[in-house]
C-alpha cells in the first residue's frame, strides 16, 4: 500500500510535465509544435486572402468594413465643402484615399508574411482556444509598430499615385478661406498607413473566423489537424 501510494504522485507529476507541450483536441493529440504551425498557416492564409482583397479595385472602397472616410480632424472640412455645393470634390477625394490603400495592399502580403514568419507566440494554447481572431490580435499586438513603419514609404508612393492631395487641396483652400476658422492640414501620409494596416487586420481576422468556423477555409493539413479537432 505504502509502494502504491509513493508512486501515484509521481505519476500524476509526470502527467502535468507532458501537457505543456502536447494537449489533448477533441479526439487527437496535437503538439505545440504544430499549433504553432497551424496558427502560422492560419495568419499567412489570412495575409494571402486579405490581400488579394484588398488590393483589388473597391477591396477598401466598397467594403464598409474598412472603407477610409474624411480624416476625422476633417469632418467640419467636409461638411463646409457639401454646404457649398462641392460634393463631387468631397466624393473625388474619399475615392482617392481608398485608391491609395487599395494600391498599397498590392505590396502588403511579403511585408505581413515576413511579420507572421518571425512572430514569437507565447502561449500557443491559449491563442488556439481563444476568441476568434485569437491569433490576428496577438499578430496586431507584437507587429504592429513595425508594420506601420514598413507601410509608410509604400503608402507615401500610393498617395503620389493616386493625387490624393491634389483632391485634398481644393477642399483644405475652400474651408481655410472662411473667415475666423481654425485651419486643417491633416497629415494624410500617416491617416491613409494607419487606415491601410487596420484594413489589412480587419480582413485577416475574419479569414482566421472562416478558418475556426468553416471546415471548407481549412485548405491545408496543418489547417484541418489543428482547427478541424478542435471542440
Amino acid at each position: 500500500m505504502r509502494k502504491l501510494l509513493f508512486i501515484l504522485p509521481v505519476v500524476v507529476l509526470a502527467s502535468c510535465s507532458t501537457t505543456k507541450e502536447t494537449g489533448n483536441v477533441g479526439s487527437g493529440k496535437l503538439s505545440s509544435k504544430e499549433v504553432t504551425e497551424g496558427l502560422v498557416e492560419a495568419l499567412l492564409v489570412g495575409a494571402d486572402n486579405s490581400s488579394q482583397q484588398a488590393s483589388k479595385k473597391d477591396g477598401f472602397f466598397k467594403n464598409a468594413a474598412i472603407k477610409i472616410l474624411f480624416p476625422p480632424e476633417a469632418q467640419k472640412v467636409r461638411e463646409a465643402a457639401i454646404n457649398v455645393g462641392l460634393t463631387p470634390l468631397v466624393d473625388r477625394f474619399e475615392l482617392s484615399l481608398n485608391r491609395a490603400a487599395e494600391d498599397a495592399a498590392k505590396e502588403a502580403k511579403p511585408v505581413l508574411v515576413d511579420a507572421i514568419k518571425s512572430i514569437r507566440f507565447k502561449d500557443v494554447w491559449e491563442i488556439l482556444f481563444g476568441g476568434k481572431t485569437a491569433a490576428t490580435d496577438y499578430l496586431r499586438a507584437k507587429t504592429e509598430p513595425q508594420l506601420l513603419e514598413k507601410f509608410r514609404p509604400i503608402v507615401k508612393q500610393s498617395i503620389g499615385r493616386e493625387e490624393v492631395t491634389k483632391h485634398w487641396k481644393p477642399l483644405a483652400d475652400a474651408y481655410n478661406a472662411i473667415p475666423f476658422v481654425k485651419k486643417v492640414n491633416p497629415d494624410l501620409e500617416e491617416y491613409v498607413t494607419r487606415k491601410t494596416v487596420d484594413g489589412l487586420f480587419t480582413l485577416i481576422a475574419d479569414e482566421e473566423r472562416k478558418i475556426r468556423e468553416h471546415p471548407i477555409s481549412r485548405v491545408s493539413e496543418i489547417l484541418r489537424k489543428v482547427f478541424g479537432t478542435k471542440q
